[in-house]
Order: structure tokens, then C-alpha cells, then sequence
């Protein structure tokens, strides 16, 4: 009897186990290596952040259909689950069904993906040939499993982008390591001693940012002392604050109008443009410095929250034959659809298989990953790839080109390049932006002195600001139309 290789997944997180779902109702055997020590451990280090988009666009339909089979119900489709929420009310209960309990590995990391006698660069046999991942255990253990088809949803959340504006870590950020968190921390929880009463930069313009900005400001309720700042790259507050009651997720819309109110309270104190090129040592405090349009400034805080993206470790994959977007490090015909520079979250055209193919055949990049650099991916077009790529590693090609996405429209990008040129291809309303804009709105200490930053972007009543209207190839990938930069 011919021996049927499995397929590997890589990564147990919701995409990652989706393909698993679709993968066994296509008569698949799907081997799952997750290196974390449980079932979506990247979930978990975010899990106390509420999600904006509700439970209907949070599931996969191949994993409800074999949870309901052993009497699972569905959460409420309009409740807004937590990370935590996600975990533990729909991805643990698929993780034990009996007959997906065996198919997972945890504390199995994949740290290189090869063919069997076959490096990359034999062409002779290569597509014949099975995939062959080295595993390392937790344990130190090592070993080499052969599959005959290899799906990647490892996604990107170890891999932080730095904080330095070159995209390369700024002077002596990984000497400070110790005042710098990656991500989104637990600031109402188990990390509120760390920010409590202390000055606190948060860096980048996207949700994550955001978020850690409003439970600081809920933070500063009770801890007055508690101080904030928001540096950014770009000036473009139109796009941060996003499309407020236009955007089709109310609660993604809420978090622009929230955020708005603090930076307009001065509660958060906004510096923008601000391109971090220095962080060092200072007497009780770290020294920021970073470029401003008038040279350069320098902001003492005790805190600093990178939430400056994230981007994929490709090193794994030296092995194999990867076509990617220069910029994006996406597939080369992903990029042009979902480039942030053009895109918000809700406005990437359906893509699958075709999308996310590879040179190397029957390997595919799939879930956050897939987008490389672009922060814009949501969890429903994930799900969606893995549909497609399944059904076209099993040879129904029909059903694989048939990519449905119904996404919902933002007015908020996640992206740094806001004002920057970026576009955000969302809804055509944008919350009104005051008058003009004042990026910083308090007295902030520069080079230890007290001094008023007040740097201002002159912004038109359409939103557009010298930015935007500098020329017309800025102008049309703002959204700005002649009219409203004459």
C-alpha cells in the first residue's frame, strides 16, 4: 500500500487550525507544529485586548462545522470576543476533538523547510520530491518529518518591526531593551505597575497602538501622574482617527472617535512628526531622540510601547523558492493588492491559492504572514486563503478559484505611512479634525528643558494637509482631489 505523506501545518493558531479543519474534511491527514507551549500561544500574549471585529468574522466555517458536529454552539455572532475569548471559547474546543487532538504538536518549532535530497538549488526531481521540516522540541530534541505538502501560518508576531523610522533598529535600542515592550502589554493588568505614574511613548499609528494608548489614558484615571506620549512618522490624523460612525465595524470606528477625545483633552500628548533614530541612557530615564522637521529633538520618558508592526522571518524558508514583493515580502502578485500604500483592511479584493502561490509547489504562506510587511490582513481572509489552498492541493480547482471576501470598510488604516502618501481606500467620510491641527498639545521636556513642541500641520476642512497636497502624485494617493488641495 502506497504511503500517503501528511500535510504539515505550521503554526496552531485560528488560521492554522482552520487548515486543519478543511484539510480533514477533504480527507486529508494534517500534521500541526506549533513551537509555543499551547494552542494558540501567540493569541495569548495579547489575549486581554478586545477585538473590533465581532464573533461572524472570527470563525472559520469548516471548524464550526466540525464543532457543532459534537454539540458546540456558537458564541453570539455581534459579541466582540477578547484575545483570551478567541483561545478559549473556539480554538481549545476544535484543538480537543478527538479526532484533531493527535494531530497537533506543541513545543515543536520548524526552523528549516527542504526537500528530501533536494537543496534549492536542484531542479532535477524537485516537485516529486516531499518536503522534509527540521523540528527542534522543547526538550532540545530534533527531528526530520517528511509531508507532502506544506502550508506556513506561522505568522509574524515574533518578529516586531523596530522601532528605528529606517526600518532598522534605531542607536542603541537593543542596548535598552529593558524600558521597551513589543506589541500590545496587559497595561490594566499584570503589567499596570510598570506604567503607572511614568512617562509613557507608545510608537505607531495602527489598532495596536491605539489600544495601548486607551488603556494608558484609563490608566492616568486613577494614576494622574501617569504621562503619555504618542509619537508617530506620519501627520496625517485624518487617516489615524479613521471613518468613526461610517466605518462598517462600529466598534473598529469607536476606537478613532475614543482616541481623538484623549489626544483633543490632552490626556495623550502627541508629537508628529517624530522619526526615532536614537534611544540611550539617561539620568533616571531614557533619552529618545529622533528627527522633527526642525532637527532634532530629544523626549525623556521611563517607558517606550512599540507598536511599530511586525514583519515575516522568512529564514526558515532559505530552502525553498519563494517569489516575494520587494517591498511588501508578500507573493509578487499579493503585494499590488494589498499594499497599504493603497489599501485599509477592509478594501483588499478576494485572492486565494492563485494569489498566494510560490515557484515551489505545493507550498504556500497563508494567515498574517502571507502579507509580509502589510498590517492591514483580518483574521476572515485568512480563512478564506486556506479554503482555497486546500481545495487546490487536493486538485479541485473549481473551488479554489471561487474566492469569496466580503470585508468590511474602514476608515482607519493600520499603518504608519499615514500622511505619508499612504491611501486608505475605506469609506469617503472621515471624522472631523479641528483647526488647526496641533500635534502636540502640552509642554513636553526636550533636551531636559520644558519647552512647547507645537509642531502644526495645516489642514484643509476635506481633511488633506500639506502633506497630501504637496504635488499631484501625492494628492491622488491621499484621496485628495484638486479640489481640495487648490
Amino acid at each position: 500500500m502506497e504511503n500517503i505523506l501528511p500535510v504539515a501545518i505550521i503554526g496552531a493558531g485560528p488560521v492554522g487550525l482552520a487548515a486543519t479543519a478543511h484539510l480533514m474534511e477533504r480527507g486529508e491527514t494534517p500534521v500541526v507544529f506549533e513551537a509555543g507551549e499551547s494552542i494558540g500561544a501567540n493569541v495569548r500574549q495579547w489575549g486581554h485586548v478586545r477585538m473590533f471585529s465581532p464573533w461572524e468574522f472570527m470563525v472559520d466555517g469548516a471548524m464550526v462545522r466540525l464543532l457543532e458536529a459534537h454539540g458546540w454552539q456558537m458564541p453570539p455572532k455581534d459579541g466582540l470576543p477578547t484575545g483570551n475569548d478567541l483561545v478559549d471559547r473556539f480554538m481549545l474546543p476544535f484543538s480537543n476533538l478527538p479526532e484533531v487532538l493527535n494531530t497537533i504538536h506543541l513545543n515543536a518549532r520548524v526552523v528549516a523547510v527542504s526537500r528530501r535530497n533536494v537543496d534549492k538549488m536542484k531542479d532535477a526531481g524537485r516537485d516529486a520530491a516531499p518536503f522534509v521540516l527540521h523540528i527542534v522540541y522543547g526538550n532540545s530534541d530534533e527531528a526530520l518529518i517528511e509531508a507532502r505538502a506544506v502550508i506556513d501560518a506561522s505568522g509574524t508576531w515574533h518578529q516586531p518591526n523596530p522601532l528605528g523610522s529606517t526600518g532598522l533598529p534605531a542607536v542603541g535600542e537593543k542596548r535598552q531593551s529593558q524600558h521597551i515592550v513589543y506589541g500590545i502589554p496587559d497595561v490594566p493588568g499584570k503589567d499596570r505597575s510598570r506604567y503607572a505614574d511614568k512617562r509613557v511613548m507608545v510608537v505607531g499609528s495602527g489598532h495596536s497602538a491605539i489600544n495601548a494608548l486607551l488603556e494608558l489614558a484609563e490608566l492616568k484615571r486613577d494614576q494622574p501622574q501617569t504621562v503619555i506620549y504618542w509619537t508617530m512618522r506620519g501627520t496625517n490624523l485624518t487617516r489615524v482617527f479613521g471613518g468613526g460612525e461610517d466605518d462598517a465595524l462600529p466598534a473598529r470606528g469607536r476606537l478613532g472617535t475614543r482616541i481623538q477625545a484623549h489626544v483633543d483633552a490632552g490626556i495623550i500628548q502627541m508629537v508628529s512628526p517624530f522619526r526615532i533614530r536614537e534611544i540611550a541612557a539617561g539620568v533616571d530615564c531614557v533619552n529618545v531622540i529622533g528627527e522633527v522637521p526642525d532637527g532634532l529633538e530629544t523626549l525623556q520618558v521611563d517607558e517606550i510601547i512599540a507598536s511599530t508592526g511586525a514583519r515575516p522571518d522568512l529564514n526558515m524558508l532559505r530552502e525553498l523558492r519563494l517569489e516575494l514583493d520587494p517591498s511588501l515580502e508578500s507573493t509578487r502578485q499579493l503585494g499590488p493588492m494589498i499594499d497599504p500604500n493603497i489599501h485599509s483592511c477592509g478594501t483588499v479584493r478576494p485572492h486565494g491559492e492563485a494569489e498566494l502561490r510560490h515557484p515551489e509547489k505545493d507550498f504556500y504562506i497563508v494567515g498574517m504572514k502571507s502579507y509580509g510587511r502589510a498590517p492591514t490582513f483580518l483574521l476572515a481572509t485568512g480563512y478564506e486563503q486556506v479554503r482555497s489552498v486546500v481545495a487546490a492541493l487536493v486538485g479541485d480547482f473549481e473551488a479554489a478559484r471561487e474566492v469569496h471576501l466580503n470585508l468590511p470598510e474602514t476608515g482607519v488604516c493600520s499603518t504608519d505611512l499615514a500622511g505619508e502618501g499612504a491611501a486608505c481606500c475605506g469609506t469617503s467620510s472621515t471624522v472631523p479634525i479641528s483647526q488647526p491641527v496641533l500635534l502636540s498639545l502640552a509642554s513636553i521636556p526636550v533636551n531636559g528643558v520644558l519647552q512647547p513642541v507645537g509642531l502644526q500641520v495645516a489642514a484643509r476642512d476635506c481633511g488633506c494637509d500639506d502633506d497630501c497636497c504637496g504635488d499631484g502624485v501625492r494628492s491622488t494617493t491621499c484621496g485628495c482631489g484638486g479640489d481640495c488641495c487648490s
